[in-house]
């Protein structure tokens, strides 16, 4: 299986348009170079511009709440406590891990005395090499650093519900910056003022929860699959753990808890067709929040499967995972090795209330759940969200524009369809549970806590993360560690993804 298992990079990379005839090539191989991605385009440079959004929006953060007064901290979350000048609960476990560890001066504490207006100011950033870099702000436009403080500013207003007066901030900010604008800086700002701006109308008038147009962000997380590496970790990772799972097994079923497209399963099927001992019988329950499309999706993975002469079944279920009234509804059949895959984004709730999955998942008894999670957390006060997602999305968009322009129509739609909808869960709607109810804060300590096993992530799993940033040239800066039994997939120093592999006690 250990030959075999490297195989499933093979073949794997033919595009599946939404909805359409899947062209198939078995002769694709991984391309060892950006250029050979035909859905990158460098700019005419040909450098990276140097991205020092995320890094200069993680230390403004911090000096703008060590600044606050102790009151307004408390009045938005008991959970905030000073230690050493240092706030834990929004600058330490919200915000995303960093891979490489930063220094700190001999004081331990910060500068106490940064004007954030004035784009001349240098602050100093230590590196994972024990010496520290000196940051220009200047080299982030002067409008841009206005921008951004004037968000801060106002994400402080609306947590301690001065409205009026974050209102007031939101009319100038949207005014000012534009989702098409030449900067990370100005887009961004744009798509956190306008889901701030849903915030304070929704506190208004009470909460809303957007109509979701599911083929329009299928189709953009797609484009978001071709032009960067962030999705394709996810499926290849998780493919290779379910890979494993899979030995020697001759009936297995894999449940997917939000298949969409079902755009990561075509390669897992190629080797499972190609094993030494035969292909096994797969059968997948997919679920989702649209039947025409679930079907849709189900009658292209049969059709594959057919190609490849491999006996499936697809069961579709438009139902989130969480509200099913037992576990029955998936149909489980006695004899076959059960999987289940989980890729978390904030696009939408797609998976109902946290305590009602993890019951299930018990229920369930799965040889492995394969599980793949963003960097950031949902729960805790609005001003805990709005650090974390801040700098969650500032190092996101710095990773699209190292070296797509400013005008290229695949990163406007991935930005204006994906990340902005995710960025509006969190911030207007309160993260993808709009009911109210409380999310894990990190689904591997839970699944932890509730008699699930860690599986680590083989060598074979590292193998193929490596490959696919091999599509990507290394001044992109994505970084990949692996540890703790994890993999972790990041740009520059900051972890955005995490993939693990889990098992229940009883199945093995």
């Amino acid at each position: 299986m250990m030959k075999g298992a490297f195989e499933v990079t093979h073949g794997a990379l033919s595009v599946i348009q939404p909805h359409e005839q899947w062209d198939y090539t078995l002769s694709v191989g991984y391309p060892t170079a950006a250029n050979s991605n035909p859905y990158l385009k460098p700019k005419a440079s040909g450098v990276p511009e140097r991205n020092e959004l995320s890094d200069w929006v993680e230390n403004v953060t911090r000096q703008l709440i060590e600044d606050l007064p102790e009151s307004s901290l408390q009045t938005e979350s008991s959970a905030i406590l000073y230690e050493d000048n240092t706030v834990p609960a929004l600058l330490g476990e919200l915000r995303p891990k960093k891979i490489a560890k930063r220094s700190h001066d001999s004081s331990g504490h910060g500068n106490n005395n940064v004007n954030f207006h004035d784009p001349n100011n240098v602050i100093g950033i230590g590196g994972g090499d024990n010496h520290t870099k000196q940051i220009s702000l200047s080299k982030l436009d002067e409008s841009g650093l206005c921008l951004i403080t004037l968000l801060l500013e106002c994400a402080v207003a609306i947590s301690v519900d001065n409205l009026g007066e974050a209102h007031r901030m939101l009319l100038e900010l949207t005014q000012m910056a534009s989702p098409y604008g030449p900067s990370c800086a100005e887009r961004i700002v744009a798509y956190f003022a306008k889901a701030m701006s849903s915030r304070v109308m929704n506190s208004w008038l009470g909460i809303c929860s957007p109509l979701v147009n599911y083929k329009n962000v299928h189709s953009a997380f797609q484009v978001f699959n071709n032009v960067s590496p962030y999705i394709k970790f996810a499926h290849f990772t998780s493919n290779q753990a379910i890979l494993e799972a899979f030995h020697r097994r001759d009936r297995v079923h894999i449940i997917d808890l939000d298949i969409m497209q079902g755009l990561q399963w075509p390669a897992l099927f190629h080797i499972l067709a190609t094993r030494m001992e035969g292909p096994p019988h797969v059968r997948m329950t997919g679920m989702g929040s649209s039947m025409e499309l679930l079907v849709d999706t189900g009658k292209q993975l049969s059709n594959f499967a057919k190609r490849l002469g491999m006996s499936f079944e697809f069961h579709p279920v438009a139902k989130k995972f969480g509200n099913l009234s037992d576990v029955s509804m998936l149909q489980i059949r006695r004899g076959e090795t059960l999987a289940v895959h989980w890729l978390q984004h904030s696009l939408y709730d797609a998976t109902g209330p946290d305590w009602k999955t993890m019951r299930l998942l018990q229920d369930l008894n799965p040889r492995v759940i394969t599980l793949v999670e963003q960097d950031i957390s949902h729960g805790g006060s609005f001003l805990d969200r709005f650090v974390g997602s801040l700098h969650f999305y500032s190092t996101i968009f710095d990773s699209l524009g190292a070296f797509m322009p400013s005008d290229d129509s695949n990163r406007h739609r991935v930005e204006h369809e994906l990340l902005h909808r995710e960025i509006n869960n969190i911030m207007a709607i309160g993260g993808p549970a709009r009911s109210g109810e409380e999310k894990f804060k990190h689904w591997r300590s839970e699944l932890a806590r509730n008699c699930f096993f860690q599986v680590p992530m083989s060598g074979n799993s590292m193998a193929q993360a490596q490959l696919i940033l091999n599509m990507f040239p290394p001044t992109h800066g994505y970084s990949l560690v692996q540890g703790d039994g994890t993999l972790r997939l990041g740009w520059k120093d900051t972890s955005l993804f995490t993939a693990s592999a889990w098992t229940s006690q009883g199945s093995c």
